[in-house]
């Protein structure tokens, strides 16, 4: 109790000290002389090398030439679309580095998030200006640099809170507004995401996990959290066994997003939350396992974009539900060879007891499904080590029973540049699964092992629900830094939930 007690009360003390909030943006209309402003930096869009924008001429004019000189040299010319070449101390301004951005035609949207990434590298908590003067897609810019400006400092003892700021100078700034807003909204998911799954599992254990996603309710957030007893009443057998030998206690938090009609079934996300997965009896190898506080990236991402759809007041109905446990070894712990007995009803030997996300998601999504009705269903979870052998940390394997659901899916990953890639699904695999003693074992052996986890999981799939499997063991927390992200955590999954919402579950007729 003392020991629980501790480490409720170090949680408290540092909530609020992870960057909440991606970096305020301040719009501000053309004006030539802001760029004689006190700036640190100032980022500037080079369109065309031969003939400058007005930006250009006056900051050229005003450093003797220097940019000039710089667009037209090997080292600018080398250079592809959203790439940045900085000078440094340039004479005749107050900012200390000049950022060029090369901008050839046609960019696309990935080129200006590129750019956005870049500049986002090189501000390091600075006072920036950067000149909008007539790019494409500045949306997609801001969301880079916002992304990639995220830090993780809360355990760091010396650390600047200084955050720097951002001013953006348009032609026609109030038209950016409520694209600055959207942008802001998902991004600031992305960061919740990132938060939870950066946290260490003596702070994010499933009570102060719990606790953070009721906060959500000041967003307009229908939440609700399934404690043991209910669960045990409800016969989740199988997700109950991977926390019983964990002194944390399990529980199931329920988000619900209500944005839309009443008659509109909701969208269901479902997110596996093992605050730590130690492999419970079959103890995973002690190198690399302080990486497995980030086996709650699943539930990381639902209640992400749970923010994310409640920031910017999105038109549909969608209901997150996660599981939170933690597997860890003890007297009291499943061991392998137990049998439990799903909700649904079907009894599973449990072979390894290190394959127990299958068995949150196994209880969870019946119920999901028994309870909410919902139009389609995707989970997500750090499931296996398999998909990392076959897709690497760039992909994230996508597993479906529905063609359209999953193009749908597929497609709005494209648009983030979210690395997304369909693997097969076939009765062919089931074989693998059979036991002995019971309906189903929970594992099939190392071949295919990311594929027979899917299968596992599709059991507890109604023969009618559009259904996608996300198993994102390898692009939830990268050792080197991601597209968008330092390394870490790096919320992948968000924007592309969200996008996927936005263009298939609002407004629907």
């Amino acid at each position: 109790r003392i020991l629980s007690d501790l480490r409720l009360s170090a949680s408290k003390d540092l909530i609020g000290e992870t960057m909440e909030k991606s970096v305020e943006v301040k719009l501000k209309e053309y004006n030539l002389e802001l760029l004689e402003g006190e700036y640190d930096r100032i980022s500037l869009f080079i369109e065309d090398t031969k003939k400058l924008n007005r930006i250009c001429r006056r900051l050229n004019k005003l450093t003797k030439g220097a940019i000039l000189k710089a667009i037209s040299s090997k080292e600018f010319e080398k250079k592809s679309c959203g790439d940045v070449l900085t000078l440094s101390f340039p004479g005749g301004l107050q900012a200390k580095y000049l950022d060029l951005v090369k901008w050839t035609r046609p960019g696309q949207p990935n080129d200006a998030r590129k750019a956005g990434v870049n500049l986002a590298k090189k501000s390091n908590n600075s006072k920036i200006l950067i000149c909008a003067y007539a790019q494409k897609f500045l949306e997609e810019m801001i969301k880079g640099y916002l992304l990639r400006r995220y830090e993780f400092l809360n355990y760091k003892s010396r650390k600047n809170n200084d955050i720097g700021s951002v001013v953006m100078m348009l032609k026609q700034p109030k038209d950016f507004k409520k694209a600055l807003s959207e942008t802001k909204a998902i991004v600031d998911g992305v960061f919740f995401t990132r938060n939870l799954v950066n946290e260490p599992a003596n702070i994010l254990n499933t009570v102060e996990f719990s606790e953070r996603l009721k906060d959500l309710s000041s967003l307009g957030v229908d939440v609700e959290v399934l404690e043991e007893n209910k669960l045990a009443e409800l016969g989740m057998e199988a997700f109950l066994g991977v926390g019983q030998g964990s002194a944390n206690p399990s529980k199931i938090v329920i988000m619900s997003w209500n944005g839309s009609s009443k008659k509109d079934k909701p969208l269901a996300l479902v997110g596996k939350g093992v605050v730590f997965d130690t492999g419970g009896i079959s103890l995973k190898p002690a190198g690399g396992m302080e990486d497995m506080t980030m086996d709650m990236g699943g539930a990381g991402v639902v209640a992400g974009t749970m923010l994310s759809l409640a920031k910017r007041k999105a038109k549909a109905n969608v209901v997150g539900l996660v599981g939170l446990v933690e597997n860890m070894p003890s007297s009291t712990a499943q061991r392998p060879g137990d049998i439990v007995k799903s909700m649904k009803g079907d009894t599973i030997e449990v072979i390894n007891t290190d394959a127990e996300g299958r068995l949150v998601l196994s209880d969870i999504l019946w119920y999901t499904q028994e309870r909410f009705k919902p139009a389609c269903i995707v989970d997500l979870a750090t499931l296996t080590g398999a998909i990392i052998v076959g897709l690497g940390y760039e992909n994230a394997g996508v597993f479906s029973n529905d063609d359209k659901f999953c193009q749908s899916f597929l497609d709005a990953a494209s648009q983030e540049n979210e690395g997304a890639w369909r693997m097969p699904l076939s009765s062919e695999y089931d074989k693998k699964l059979k036991s002995r003693l019971a309906d189903m074992k929970n594992v099939g052996g190392r071949d295919a092992g990311a594929i027979t986890a899917a299968q596992f999981i599709q059991r507890f799939i109604k023969e009618d629900m559009p259904w996608i499997h996300l198993d994102i063991a390898g692009v939830a927390h990268t050792k080197t830094e991601s597209k968008y992200a330092p390394s870490g955590a790096t919320g992948w999954g968000v924007m592309s939930l969200n996008r996927l919402i936005s263009e298939k579950f609002e407004n629907r007729k």
